[in-house]
């Protein structure tokens, strides 16, 4: 099956999609950034948009949850017009063959517009498609995409829209800026009836960001809580000791271990070292980073005491996290135990 459709009768071309399926791409993201365009020529009662489903080598592709999708093509030349978006998520390293990135970049040469989804926007990058441009991730592959292409303006919104480029968070994310672009295409009226049948309403903009705010996510409201775990998170790769963390909040050292037992159950420092913890897990999962540049840019300036650290809170070591192949299972499999007996939940990508 070729790639290019075909002009039918006299109406306009539809405008054409491909999904290039990467091996592990998260199945949420695919479904939400195709179904739009189904949906969308529902609506109209007419072929606006035509898609093909491709992969590197045409063979079927087995996405994070274990489901496989037979593609329609291998890759092949595209017409001026066309739009890819790659479709990605857990072990997105495997997504970056030298095909593939050969593929993108040539595509791009030839005109065709280019889009990602959940962790696309490293395959993008990695083919040197994104330098100088405003993109986004998924949120927990933002720090390891940060280390590795400090070329590309990071964002933490929902989508990003620069010049030829579109990238998505993922998840259902991936239908709101599908949803921008048959609005661009079609006008907001026919992109809010699709949004109606997708039963997602309202429908985010390319200024939403995609994480809750502090807040929504620890169920606190406490302001000066807020700004200090705020703070935190901002400065992971050089620890702000809890006695300049009170102060910049007008509170004691004292008071400030008071507030975090009340409302966290936990001391400052364990809180800042868990936000640590979970940054290195996900450099040691996504990236190919040695794990003393993890430890350093998680601010831990001895291997020994990262390790150490590592293993309490995860019960293995940094070099085991990245070695095992139990590791790098989706999120369905068990989760590690904590030091604290909670369980783990944090596995890259959706």
């Amino acid at each position: 099956m070729a790639l290019a459709g075909q002009i039918m009768g006299g109406e306009e071309r539809p405008r054409e999609f491909v999904f290039l399926l990467c091996p592990e791409f998260s199945l949420i993201a695919f479904a939400a950034a195709i179904e739009p365009l189904r949906l969308a020529n529902r609506v109209a009662r007419r072929p606006l948009y035509r898609w093909t489903i491709a992969s590197e080598d045409g063979k079927p592709v087995a996405c994070s949850n274990g489901s496989v999708v037979q593609p329609d093509a291998p890759l092949g030349d595209l017409r001026r017009g066309t739009m890819v978006i790659v479709c990605t998520g857990l072990s997105v390293a495997k997504a970056c063959t030298r095909p593939v990135l050969t593929w993108l970049r040539r595509q791009a040469r030839l005109g065709v517009r280019l889009g990602g989804v959940c962790t696309g926007a490293h395959v993008l990058a990695r083919a040197g498609l994104l330098d100088e441009k405003r993109a986004t991730i998924h949120w927990e592959n933002q720090s390891a995409f940060a280390e590795e292409f400090p070329e590309v303006q990071l964002s933490n919104l929902l989508y990003c829209v620069e010049d030829n480029v579109v990238t998505c968070a993922g998840g259902t994310a991936a239908s709101d800026m599908m949803l921008y672009l048959i609005g661009q295409h079609q006008g907001p009226d026919l992109a809010s009836l699709v949004a109606d049948r997708l039963i997602h309403t309202p429908v985010r903009s390319a200024t939403d960001e995609q994480r809750l705010s502090v807040p929504a996510r620890i169920g606190v409201r406490h302001p000066k809580l807020v700004q200090v775990i705020q703070t935190m998170e901002r400065a992971t790769e050089d620890p702000i000791s809890p006695a300049d963390l009170a102060k910049g909040v007008n509170m004691s050292t004292r008071q400030l271990e008071r507030l975090f037992r009340r409302y966290l159950n936990r001391s400052p420092k364990r809180y800042y070292m868990e936000l640590r913890l979970e940054k290195a897990r996900n450099l040691l999962l996504q990236t190919d980073m040695s794990v003393i540049n993890v430890a350093l840019a998680c601010g831990f300036t001895s291997p020994s005491h990262f390790s150490k650290c590592y293993r309490a809170h995860f019960n293995r070591t940094p070099y085991r996290e990245r070695g095992s192949p139990a590791s790098r299972a989706s999120e369905g499999g068990p989760a590690p135990v904590t030091a604290q007996g909670e369980g783990d939940f944090s596995g890259p990508g959706l």
